[in-house]
């Protein structure tokens, strides 16, 4: 219990330090104060419980989607690292596209943390509230710094559908169909909602 609220305490004092930043730079430097304190066994159990969720999938979606989500959160884990250690952050200035949106992810997150209790599910690893604060980490780098969808361009969904690159703008189904489930990153994707009529079509 001890372990549990100090995750928790821990998770709402980052959510508050990076409803704090103004610009990008900003934001990249309060990311790579608390990325960098994940150690190689905390990205280990990142990894395994993200193995956990792939096998939980169908085989034929679970290969197509699988290289995707590794990428989502373990690719994007090493481009920010990249970007940290060449300075990249220092001189960033540019502010926050859309902070009221930002705010709305920080705001988020804590809930999002502890949404579920790992410790009644068969996993190979202890994931906590402080792993899963990682994929949102992850996740405002991502949407907030690079402009990205959360999801990467070509994510396949259910349906045939992906997430799309047109001409510099992003496109993605399912945009606007997570709003029922508010943690999820999703509903703060720069990433504009699409039609079927278009997919297929960049």
């Amino acid at each position: 219990m001890t372990v549990r609220i100090t995750h928790e305490a821990t998770v709402e004092r980052v959510a508050q330090l990076l409803a704090s930043a103004r610009t990008k730079g900003e934001l990249g430097q309060i990311l790579a104060e608390e990325i960098t304190r994940y150690t190689l066994h905390d990205l280990q159990v990142v990894g395994g419980r993200l193995h956990a969720e792939l096998v939980r999938l169908p085989r034929s979606y679970r290969d197509k989607v699988g290289p995707y989500m590794t990428d989502q959160i373990l690719g994007g884990y090493h481009r920010f690292i990249t970007s940290y250690r060449s300075g990249l952050f220092t001189t960033m200035k540019e502010p926050l596209a859309d902070r009221e949106n930002f705010i709305r992810f920080c705001a988020m997150i804590p809930e999002g943390c502890s949404r579920r209790d790992d410790t009644l599910q068969r996993l190979p690893v202890t994931f906590t509230t402080r792993h899963r604060l990682f994929y949102y980490l992850i996740a405002a780098y991502t949407m907030f710094i690079l402009e990205e969808p959360g999801h990467p361009v070509g994510t396949p969904f259910p349906g045939g559908f992906n997430v799309e690159n047109r001409n510099g703008t992003f496109y993605c189904l399912i945009r606007d169909h997570e709003k029922e489930v508010p943690y999820s990153i999703c509903n703060f994707c720069p990433a504009l909602q699409s039609d079927d009529d278009h997919q297929g079509q960049s």
